[in-house]
């Protein structure tokens, strides 16, 4: 099997995967073609790629599925256990996995329009809100999860990085965010299964109403879910006073659906697009401006 893999793709896949990317990317005409023969699969053209090879497929019985075949790790089986915990309840069905392999057959979710595509920003949020009540409910016993707590103490990594300084990031900023996933985590709330990577191009539309993909499947406050929906799409740009309008808005219509304390919702915004924006950083502190710019949005808004 030739594949004719966008540049994008195979650069991230050694980007992020500098031990074992380049052997993934030669195995992966095999993957496909094991998961084709054990699943009795025709492959179709891939989705747009950017971490793992999703495309679409049909089965022997003419049911449209997806399949997503990814380097095997502990956020893929993180997802499997998730998806198999919501199913089918407010998100796409795992209808087979071999996390070993990396690889899953999921539900074809049909039409599929992305939540992104609607005008209405206050109707998108409240779509939003709807779904991540159907997704949330306390963590299940005995299954391998993400921990919140995990990804924030990555920041830690940002003062050793930098000399003690804090790189690109104003020192005031991320001084702010320190100080506040310290106290949230003191806290020792209950802790919730999150999507984990919750935003508008991940809420598709479908015959059972609009559905989530691509769970992280992550533990920790319910609230720290809405930080990803505020920052997004992260492809429309605002003006600052703009941008602190709508998410002035979005908190509301957010806090008022969920039950959600609003200052609660704006700090965790805080502290995730600084870690968003720690993510997309290279070692020499470029990449991640957008992520920072929000922060600085997050910090200036009042709820």
């Amino acid at each position: 099997m030739n594949l004719d893999l966008p540049a994008a793709f195979t650069t991230n896949i050694r980007r992020y995967n500098p031990s074992n990317g380049e052997a993934w990317l030669e195995q992966l005409p095999a993957l496909l073609a094991e998961s084709a023969s054990r699943w009795e699969l025709t492959l179709g053209d891939p989705f747009d790629l950017s971490f793992n090879y999703v495309c679409e497929a049909s089965r022997r019985d003419g049911l449209p599925v997806v399949l997503k075949v990814g380097i095997p790790n502990r956020e893929l089986t993180s997802e499997i256990n998730t998806l198999r915990v919501y199913d089918g309840q407010g998100a796409c069905r795992l209808l087979e996995a071999d996390a070993d392999k990396g690889m899953l057959l999921l539900e074809h979710l049909h039409p599929g329009t992305m939540l992104v595509t609607l005008m209405d920003d206050d109707h998108a949020t409240g779509i939003a809100a709807d779904v991540m009540k159907k997704i949330h409910r306390p963590v299940p016993e005995q299954r391998d999860f993400i921990s919140l707590k995990g990804w924030f103490d990555e920041l830690k990594n940002v003062r050793t990085l930098f000399g003690g300084g804090t790189g690109p990031f104003p020192e005031k900023t991320f001084a702010i965010a320190e100080g506040l996933v310290h106290d949230l985590f003191a806290e020792n709330r209950s802790q919730m299964l999150l999507h984990g990577d919750f935003h508008h191009f991940n809420i598709l539309s479908s015959g059972r109403g609009w559905l989530v993909i691509d769970p992280k499947g992550v533990t920790g406050p319910a609230e720290y879910e809405v930080g990803p929906l505020l920052i997004n799409p992260y492809n429309q740009f605002l003006e600052e006073t703009e941008a602190i309008h709508r998410t002035q808005r979005r908190i509301a219509i957010l806090s008022e659906r969920l039950g959600f304390d609003p200052q609660r919702l704006r700090v965790w915004a805080i502290c995730h697009s600084v870690l968003s924006s720690y993510w997309d950083m290279d070692a020499t502190g470029n990449g991640g401006e957008s992520a920072r710019a929000w922060a600085e949005v997050f910090i200036k808004t009042r709820v």
